[in-house]
């Protein structure tokens, strides 16, 4: 921040004298101009002390001439006195006072040149701070980003070193972080519902860019973290080149620790998988040696099964205190048997959950069968459930009802596969199985199932249109739903 007037004429060895303009010293100054022009305007860029002796200048045109520089947007006025005017003119001390304009009196023994030279010296100085306050600021964040917390930690302490709040979101535009505002409920979300279209923008750059959005009350800068998503920051004051450098540095920080964190996750989800692969094989203490490794452990039993469909397994992953790991396209979760409708509905907030029926057992006794409803069972069961399309389904509220209960297993999902093979080898990103599930799951309804999968309904007729090709099926055809339905539940 540049050094204001106050600040500047306070220097004793300058002995400038406030003659007018007395209310106005905090005006920043931003560099020193000297001339003796009648009319200095158009090389003044606004904020300048200027400096004059007035030889040109007259009692008739001073009050013109203050116009002028308050026009331009002077921070003040200076008089040298003892060479051309003895004394500053009073139309000129009356036209600054009238228009607010600072006029300082300085006085023969200082030379315009100690001014520009000490104005220079604070500039110096107060960008020299800017510099330690941002590199002070830069190693907060770093130290931010070293502790457990990791990116939350980061954004916390990003909204703290700007003064405002601070959210990190994932790639769909979802919270994963916020901070800044705890005390309003829901806020995080809606500035996240208001960014989805600047974030739809970012996505279709064909580089990586920044948003910097500005209201009368609020300034925002979003900007992308690779593809792993944004960050987005707030503040009811503009942003300053120190604030501008402070967020920049958290955007590297963030970076960094959501790829280094993105291989640790996928490490210790392949190490998970292989756990639960070890249950599902009977090896139960195996299995609880490895995650012991790891630093986990086994719940206790009897245990549910929670089967989690989800477009971001890390971050259901990491709000469930349970284990998990990811097997073919679901996150599996087990869980204590009483606990397990407070993780369903946990879990719930990130896609739909299958739950088996309570029972379940992890271990086997030495070349005997289960002591009771063994993992593999319970793992059918849950995937079993995710035929509703309630967001939690319980297989013990589905097990013996309807038409596929009397469907053999085996040939039904052979027939499933062969019948939904074109569009999972669909090379486009869109996901026509998940299209083809919502629309069918909301009776055809194009807004109700474009609002499940967070897509314009415009969108979702394209993605219909695709499936009727690929399948060669008519979707408007009760039978050909019907089908298709069943294949989906298997």
């Amino acid at each position: 921040m540049a050094p204001t007037l106050r600040r500047v004429t306070a220097m004793a060895p300058l002995h400038l004298e406030v003659l007018a303009g007395a209310g106005a010293l905090d005006r920043p100054v931003r560099w020193v101009a000297v001339s003796e022009l009648e009319d200095p305007t158009p090389f003044l860029e606004g904020g300048e002390l200027v400096l004059t002796t007035g030889m040109r200048l007259t009692g008739a045109g001073a009050a013109a001439y203050v116009s002028r520089l308050m026009a331009r947007g002077a921070a003040g006025l200076g008089f040298g006195v003892g060479l051309g005017h003895d004394a500053v003119p009073p139309e000129l001390l009356e036209a600054a006072a009238a228009a607010g304009l600072p006029l300082l009196e300085v006085p023969r023994d200082t030379p315009f040149i100690a001014i520009g030279k000490a104005v220079s010296e604070l500039l110096a100085a107060e960008q020299y701070e800017e510099i330690r306050r941002a590199f002070a600021a830069q190693g907060r964040l770093t130290r931010a980003a070293l502790r457990r917390e990791g990116t939350a930690g980061v954004i916390g302490r990003l909204a703290k070193e700007i003064g405002g709040w601070a959210l990190l979101l994932d790639d769909t535009g979802a919270v994963r972080h916020a901070a800044g505002r705890e005390g309003e409920q829901g806020w995080a979300e809606a500035v996240a519902r208001a960014l989805e279209p600047e974030l739809a923008r970012l996505r279709g750059a064909p580089s990586l860019a920044s948003l910097a959005l500005s209201t009368p009350g609020e300034h925002v800068v979003v900007q992308p973290l690779g593809r792993r998503g944004f960050f987005a920051v707030g503040s009811s004051r503009p942003f300053s080149p120190i604030a501008h450098t402070v967020v920049n540095a958290a955007g590297s920080l963030l970076t960094l620790a959501l790829e280094q964190g993105r291989e640790q996750r996928a490490a210790a989800a392949r190490a998970r998988t292989a756990v639960l692969r070890l249950l599902l094989a009977g090896q139960a203490e195996a299995a609880a040696e490895t995650l012991e490794a790891l630093g986990g452990r086994l719940p206790r039993e009897p245990v549910s099964v929670l089967a989690c469909e989800t477009a971001d397994a890390d971050a259901l992953a990491e709000a469930l205190p349970c284990f998990t790991a990811p097997w073919e396209d679901l996150l599996v979760a087990l869980v204590p048997e009483e606990e397990a409708d407070r993780h369903a509905a946990r879990a719930a907030r990130h896609g739909r959950v299958g739950v088996s029926a309570p029972g379940v057992v992890l271990g086997r006794p030495p070349g005997g069968e289960p002591r009771g409803t063994g993992l593999s069972t319970g793992l059918d069961q849950a995937r079993r459930a995710l035929v509703s399309a309630a967001p939690v389904a319980r297989f013990a509220d589905l097990a013996g009802q309807g038409l596929l209960s009397l469907i053999d297993p085996a040939a039904a999902a052979s027939f499933a596969a062969a019948l939904l093979a074109p569009l999972r080898e669909y090379g486009s990103r869109a996901d026509l199985v998940e299209s083809l599930r919502a629309y069918l799951a909301s009776n055809g309804h194009w807004d109700a199932a474009a609002q499940r999968l967070g897509v314009h309904r415009h969108t979702l007729r394209y993605r219909m249109r695709r499936v009727a090709e690929l399948l060669g099926r008519d979707l408007d055809d009760p039978a050909a739903r019907a089908e298709l339905w069943i294949a989906l539940c298997l």
